[in-house]
């Protein structure tokens, strides 16, 4: 059993893994900024600001830093996002980062998608997770073990999906299925969180989950 601290832990992503990693037996505490709408069993529950996240990082196995670059978030989680670096570092502590689809190659040493034509209602969004991933794989130090993991490309609370037990795990390149596809539920995201944090098979390394 690992003690696992969630921020972002009553959003989409953060839910997810707190369900999945407690029906583990693991000892989950979310944080976030306000109670949740649905909570889970066997999960503990504490609120505040973003900036205060880091204060609950020692004495924890595991950090899932699952916040989202919106609303007064915009801008600030680079810096946020460092210093939670900082701290799971210091308490030698996993984090676990969760990114974007935008920060992966379409091929090869191809481009990322966040350098392509993003749409204007998800710049900023994409600005600030690609910040995070270059400084995660360019700067952070090295007693930090991290692993920076990006979602499907269609994945998110507006297609849930279900529970299959099954993914595939692929590097910076994005994964698409014959169909052409690039798609996870939510349950089976969170299904490879939990197995990334148990088995720490990709320290110091951008992975990506889907079908």
């Amino acid at each position: 059993m690992s003690k696992i601290l969630i921020i972002g832990g009553t959003g989409y992503t953060g839910a997810n893994v707190a369900a999945e990693a407690v029906a583990r037996g693991h000892e989950v505490t979310s944080y976030s900024r306000s109670a949740p709408a649905a909570p889970v069993d066997g999960v503990t529950y504490t609120h505040g600001s973003a900036e205060d996240a880091a204060k609950l990082i020692p004495g924890q196995d595991a950090v899932v830093a699952a916040l989202s670059p919106r609303g007064d978030l915009v801008g600030r989680l680079p810096g946020l996002y460092r210093d939670l670096a900082g701290a799971s570092a210091a308490a030698r502590a996993r984090l676990i980062v969760i990114g974007g689809f935008s920060s992966l190659r379409s091929a090869p040493d191809g481009p990322r998608y966040a350098e392509g034509d993003v749409p204007e209602r998800f710049r900023s969004e994409v600005r600030d997770m690609e910040a995070v991933r270059e400084w995660l794989t360019g700067s952070a130090p090295d007693t930090l073990d991290w692993t920076l993991v990006s979602p499907a490309g269609g994945y998110g609370s507006w297609a849930a999906g279900e529970r299959t037990g099954t993914y595939r795990v692929g590097g910076e390149v994005a994964l698409f299925d014959e169909q052409g596809r690039s798609e996870i539920s939510g349950a089976d995201f969170a299904l490879a969180v939990v197995d990334e944090i148990e088995r720490d098979a990709h320290p110091r390394a951008h992975i990506s989950i889907a079908y």
